[in-house]
């Protein structure tokens, strides 16, 4: 199985923690340049420094940006994308707050529509160049299993959830003829800080403890416990490497099973 990415350059998103740090991880294994992106310069500096080298000539970065200034954003990865171009794009970012959809703000659908949808755009359309130059691109947007099923108390989550999956498949379609390919991973839940609120903010609604809330959520999961960040991570991987070639336009549970639809 051909996964090696020595020579590549991959763009991970949200990379200071959680996921995205285990997604920059395992790419880095493969061989692959990472750049990671998120707001704390300081954190990111940490992360850069942790990562694996596996060849002489591998070498990794950061760019500290806010996913809500999609201008700063775009000018920033553009001079990034101009000196290096990139063939991987890890799109991942945290969340929005939880609650139902009938009591949310407009301003927390267009918050959550920046950071998810038009932050994703903006990047996408910054290393399209390198990806077509190279005849080979992949686009990964980690998002959630409520593309397919929604997430009780996730209202504005869910909705700009599917407003990422639709965009990808459409992105799958027009970019696929030049060996770029567009996926979605859709973790279950997994020990991250984003599962720490989920908790907290059933605690707040339901009154319960954190062992009950856990003990619930787990007893929906065939595989009797949370996901580690680097299960979903080394799912990232694969589709990003040359074995995934044919794998586009698709919805990639990883989720212990724990949903119910195909």
């Amino acid at each position: 199985m051909q996964l090696d990415l020595n020579g590549r350059h991959a763009l991970v998103c949200g990379a200071s923690q959680g996921i995205g740090r285990a997604a920059a991880h395992e790419l880095a294994l493969l061989g692959a340049n990472v750049t990671v992106l998120a707001r704390n310069a300081e954190s990111l500096a940490a992360v850069v420094a942790a990562l694996p080298s596996v060849h002489a000539a591998q070498t990794h970065g950061f760019i500290a940006a806010d996913m809500a200034d999609t201008e700063t954003l775009r000018r920033k990865v553009e001079s990034t994308a101009y000196a290096a171009p990139m063939q991987i794009l890890v799109n991942n970012t945290g969340g929005p707050p939880g609650g139902p959809a009938q009591s949310a703000k407009a301003e927390a659908f267009v918050d959550a529509f920046q950071h998810h949808l038009l932050a994703s755009h903006a990047l996408l359309q910054c290393v399209l160049p390198g990806m077509r130059e190279a005849g080979y691109g992949r686009v990964i947007n980690v998002i959630s299993t409520s593309v397919k099923e929604p997430i009780r108390n996730l209202g504005v989550s869910n909705t700009i959830r599917g407003a990422v999956a639709s965009w990808a498949k459409t992105l799958a379609t027009e970019l696929g003829p030049y060996g770029i390919t567009v996926n979605n991973v859709l973790p279950g839940y997994t020990r991250t800080q984003r599962l720490d609120q989920i908790v907290r903010d059933r605690i707040q609604v339901t009154g319960k403890s954190e062992q009950d809330i856990e003990q619930a959520m787990l007893a929906s999961v065939p595989a009797g416990r949370f996901a580690g960040a680097e299960e979903i991570a080394a799912a990232i991987a694969f589709l990003a490497s040359p074995a995934a070639a044919y794998i586009n336009g698709v919805n990639l549970p990883v989720d212990g099973g724990r949903m119910q639809s195909l």
